[in-house]
């Protein structure tokens, strides 16, 4: 049988299909679902091909973003129903009422695509977004979030009118009175979008801040900000999501203008022991004079009480009348002149060793100061040398710090005896 006949046969037997209008407009309503399908295929093809091939130019390397997005994806999935609308006049014997609805479904379908493909093109934007310099201080992702959120809601309001073939108007209109609901359901969401809106407007939040927020357990950097949580990784690696609109009801700290200062400050108190505080005897003043960070101080200051007691007169004969240097003085001297000669403290800010008021645990004597660095692991390094130092220089001067006394002090001090013996036991043994 040659290829002529098969001709004949085939016009034959699609001729005896107008006596079944049914039956004919079936076929060809499937012919035409399996033509989209295939046009939709090579429609996807194409596109993706050609994208893929563009993408490598590096003036349209943005093309890349839009094709992983899967946005040429979405539009060419927008082939299939578009064929169907558009051949459903070739589809013979079909009903006004089948054409208006099969072509209402491949119109709501085509709207649908649309809706997924604008959704993915604000994804690529906020992708190719994140590459710029503008991401590391300011998101935009809750604004992108809230502009889906949007876009969903009038692809659905349109999408029902489209199949139900009314005005997408008439559905609006309803949404009035369902305005009170939607405002109870979407409460977070408007709250988190206003929080949103006022903290990136006002430059209060940036990815990669460092902010404390005890009320929720959050210390670490912001590692996101959408629209509806901010989330934090604490320093254990921890993430914490705030909800948005609560860092604008609270109050949290934020750590940026220390970072961007360049100092970070040195805050902590040794508290000295009261029983030895007392005034310096002669010999230690003349020994004080060889310290260094001490010469010019003790120069000055000596010169200074000696004019301030000569102007006593004979009064000043009495030890309580006359001035004099104290230890503790001396050392809070002493102290802050090794700050101030300090390679790793900031010298163009506030530095000071100031006396506190006395406590039942000693007299406080607070460092204040600011690093020359903001890097935690340093600071904490700078800050701890500081401090051994001055532990260690403080007998020095004759002071020592105060300390509770533990059960060992109170049982040396009651069984001073006892302990001696365990001691010469221990070294004999």
């Amino acid at each position: 049988m040659d290829i002529k006949q098969l001709w004949l046969n085939a016009q034959d037997l699609w001729g005896t299909l107008d006596d079944h209008p049914l039956l004919h407009s079936s076929l060809a309503l499937v012919v035409l679902l399996v033509v989209a399908l295939l046009l939709g295929r090579v429609a996807r093809y194409l596109i993706l091909h050609a994208v893929k091939l563009l993408g490598r130019q590096p003036s349209l390397h943005w093309l890349n973003d839009l094709r992983h997005n899967k946005v040429f994806h979405r539009l060419a999935q927008m082939t299939p129903p578009l064929v169907i609308q558009f051949g459903l006049h070739l589809v013979p014997n079909l009903n006004k009422t089948s054409t208006l609805f099969i072509g209402n479904v491949a119109l709501a379908f085509t709207i649908l695509f649309q809706v997924l493909a604008l959704s993915a093109l604000l994804n690529a934007l906020l992708d190719i977004y994140a590459r710029t310099e503008h991401a590391r201080t300011r998101s935009i992702k809750g604004y992108v979030q809230l502009a889906k959120m949007v876009l969903f809601v009038f692809g659905a309001i349109i999408i029902i009118a489209t199949l139900i073939d009314r005005s997408p108007l008439l559905l609006l209109s309803g949404l009035g009175a369902m305005s009170a609901v939607i405002l109870l359901v979407y409460k977070d969401t408007l709250l988190s979008f206003v929080a949103s809106v006022q903290l990136t407007s006002n430059d209060m939040l940036r990815v990669g801040d460092w902010i404390e927020m005890p009320q929720v357990g959050a210390s670490g950097d912001v590692v996101d900000i959408t629209l509806h949580t901010v989330k934090v990784q604490n320093f254990d690696k921890t993430i914490v999501s705030i909800p948005t609109w609560r860092l604008m009801s609270e109050s949290f700290k934020n750590w940026r203008g220390m970072q961007a200062s360049g100092g970070r400050r040195i805050k902590r108190s040794l508290f000295i022991d009261a029983n030895a505080v007392r005034f310096l005897r002669d010999d230690e003043e003349v020994r004080m004079t060889q310290v260094h960070l001490l010469t010019d101080y003790i120069g000055r200051k000596q010169a200074e009480l000696k004019a301030w007691n000569e102007a006593q007169g004979h009064s000043a004969q009495l030890s309580t009348n006359r001035r004099r240097m104290t230890n503790l003085g001396t050392f809070r001297a002493y102290a802050l002149a090794y700050l101030k000669s300090h390679p790793d403290i900031q010298p163009n800010m506030t530095c000071m060793v100031r006396q506190m008021q006395a406590t039942a645990q000693g007299v406080p004597l607070e460092i204040y100061c600011f690093t020359r660095t903001t890097v935690w692991v340093d600071y904490e390094r700078i800050q701890g040398d500081i401090f051994d130092y001055l532990l260690a220089v403080l007998p020095e001067f004759g002071l020592s710090l105060y300390q509770q006394p533990s059960g060992n002090d109170l049982r040396a001090s009651l069984f001073p005896a006892k302990q001696d013996s365990r001691a010469v036991e221990f070294l004999e043994n």
